[in-house]
């Protein structure tokens, strides 16, 4: 992915937040030199030193097959983006777009049984625990939970490099970055509000570099 200078995030943590909060990600390998691409909710672990992408697909999905061969598996994830038109600019230029997106490359294997027996555990965790009537691992009856996990596949992703892009208007002006954010505020629509939030979040890291 390029990413210009203004644009690169680096910071483990932050890339952790981020794929918690945007865990719906892409999946991509190769087969024959075709790219196979699928959508699936992953979680980002650390094991020990190392880092691993974990989830499930069907097992009607050929893709899960490429895995163990393919040298390198692409996984993307998205955060909010939103179109910046350059009339709220101070200058005259082209109209951009904000986003983040954060890229993961690694290589895959697939789980025994008992792994991905944990990791669909902890993933109900993550997305049930909160609610009033949750549908925990234990909660469901074994006929159901044996059915179902004849029909998916798990895997791990070791990640052996990570790409970090958040575009948020970081190359404006001050004057410009706050009349960007106010503008968003007005747009009326979902994508925009969350850029909008985001870039307030980001404000006060925006006014520290920018003095620097």
């Amino acid at each position: 992915m390029y990413i210009p200078k203004y644009f690169k995030i680096t910071n483990v943590d932050e890339i952790r937040d981020f794929v918690q909060n945007n865990s719906f990600g892409t999946i991509v390998t190769t087969k024959n030199g075709k790219p196979i691409a699928t959508h699936l909710p992953l979680q980002f672990i650390k094991k020990e030193d190392a880092y691993y992408l974990t989830g499930h697909m069907a097992y009607g999905n050929p893709q899960w097959r490429t895995f163990e061969s393919c040298e390198d598996v692409l996984v993307m994830f998205q955060g909010p983006h939103a179109y910046i038109s350059s009339s709220w600019y101070s200058h005259e230029n082209v109209p951009t777009w904000n986003y983040q997106a954060v890229h993961m490359y690694g290589k895959g294997s697939l789980f025994e049984k008992d792994e991905l027996i944990k990791d669909l555990t902890s993933l109900l965790e993550k997305y049930e625990q909160h609610r009033e009537n949750s549908v925990l691992w234990d909660k469901i009856s074994p006929e159901l939970l044996e059915k179902e996990l004849q029909g998916i596949v798990g895997f791990k992703i070791k990640v052996e490099e990570i790409q970090g892009a958040y575009k948020l208007s970081q190359n404006r002006s001050e004057t410009d970055y706050i009349n960007i954010f106010n503008n968003l505020q007005k747009e009326g629509n979902s994508n925009s509000k969350q850029m909008a939030e985001l870039m307030e979040r980001n404000l006060k890291n925006y006014k520290q570099n920018t003095n620097e």
